[in-house]
């Protein structure tokens, strides 16, 4: 790639080269092709986010606090992949590019004229990631789909949670977000394989898959057996309880250690605790139902403030539920992390929260670095770029 860009030479990794020197294009829209690229950008490749002139991500509308944390260290230019100018555009950005990911539905691109063959034709090397709801080939691929419907048919509902009652949807889209780190992990490695190769390929990421991976370990596992009652993973000391001010609280003794430790500690206010009876963790599971319901009875008798300092100097595993971001945000352990801190906000507005990459690299990374960009900001930044490139590549040597 002709990295040229100030911004893809960003100290954005401290010294350390990261992905510095790696460009992305960005055709995708909405959660799991932001949340790929977000990824990649925060490591520091150069990902610029090609947006069409009609407003462009319309995630910038939907919700754009949302759209902000999914687009920060990234750069905008609008093109009109519809016209034939937009479209010599963005090749000549392939040429200089190591990857493109995109989002659209399969056979959308190839209609555009800007299919995996026309771009290898442009760049040999460049690495197309394409993430769809279903995979570019097989019965649904063509098929319309959100988070909640690749869970639906991934066996993510299949795992069970406890011994009675169905399993229950999750606010956070776990399939985008599952796609997204597989898109982001598999980019980086398809370009450092064509860096050594010579040779591009065409990466087909599916939601959908991506969300059975997750899923697979623990769903698969009970093929065969009907129900939760032989599962060893569901039992009743591991779970979520209601407290006596209306507030929840998860309890997991899962090893046999932590189990004891929380009996002995409360079994003399408790008398459902004094028995040893389950103080092995088989002799637990096949008592699920009955340790539950005592330990729900337990946990119903006093509110948080209670619990939470009775548990306070207590070495088992246990945590308050956290219903709002303002109490994930007052967390003690977060802020002594650092994982939450500030980038600009778009102008006229104040600094936005967001959560920092979350690994700690020994060498240092700062992933809090540039605000999402305005839709188009770095149009005339990003062709003048190319323009020079040009000019560079057609002196004589």
């Amino acid at each position: 790639m002709d990295a040229t860009s100030g911004a893809a030479e960003t100290e954005g990794t401290a010294g350390w080269p990261g992905l510095t020197g790696l460009r992305v294009l960005d055709l995708s829209r909405l959660l799991p092709g932001g949340f790929a690229t977000l990824l990649l950008a925060d490591l520091g490749a150069d990902v610029i986010k090609i947006e069409s002139p009609d407003r462009g991500d319309y995630g910038r509308l939907v919700d754009p606090d949302t759209f902000a944390a999914l687009n920060r260290n990234k750069r905008s230019v609008v093109l009109d992949l519809r016209e034939p100018e937009g479209r010599d555009t963005l090749l000549r950005l392939v040429e200089r590019s190591d990857a493109v990911v995109e989002s659209h539905r399969p056979g959308v691109l190839e209609k555009m004229g800007l299919g995996y063959a026309r771009l290898r034709a442009a760049n040999r090397q460049v690495v197309l990631c394409s993430i769809s709801g279903f995979g570019q080939t097989g019965p649904y691929a063509t098929r319309p789909g959100h988070d909640l419907n690749f869970l639906a048919l991934s066996g993510f509902f299949a795992v069970p949670h406890r011994e009675a009652g169905a399993v229950d949807r999750v606010g956070v889209r776990v399939a985008d977000t599952a796609g997204a780190m597989y898109a982001a992990l598999s980019t980086a490695v398809a370009v450092f394989a064509a860096r050594v190769t010579g040779e591009g390929q065409h990466l087909d990421v599916s939601l959908h898959e991506a969300a059975a991976a997750w899923a697979a370990p623990l769903a698969l596992s009970r093929h065969g057996r009907a129900g939760p009652g032989g599962n060893p993973l569901v039992t009743g000391d591991n779970d979520v309880f209601v407290l006596a001010c209306g507030r929840r609280l998860t309890l997991a003794t899962f090893e046999d250690k932590f189990w004891i430790a929380f009996r002995r500690r409360f079994a003399a206010e408790f008398p459902a605790l004094a028995d040893d009876a389950y103080d092995r963790r088989a002799d637990r599971t096949r008592a699920k139902e009955k340790v539950r319901a005592a330990l729900a009875d337990v946990f119903a008798r006093h509110d948080l403030t209670w619990w939470s300092a009775a548990l306070s100097d207590l070495d088992v595993p246990w945590a308050p539920v956290y219903e709002s971001a303002d109490e994930f945000l007052a967390d003690g352990h977060v802020a002594a992390r650092g994982l939450v801190g500030t980038v600009p906000g778009p102008p006229g507005g104040g600094p936005q929260t967001q959560v920092r990459f979350p690994v700690l690299f020994g060498a240092g990374l700062e992933s809090l670095r540039g605000a999402a960009p305005a839709h188009g900001e770095h149009t005339a930044e990003v062709l003048a770029e190319i323009d020079a490139a040009d000019r560079r590549r057609e002196e004589p040597q």
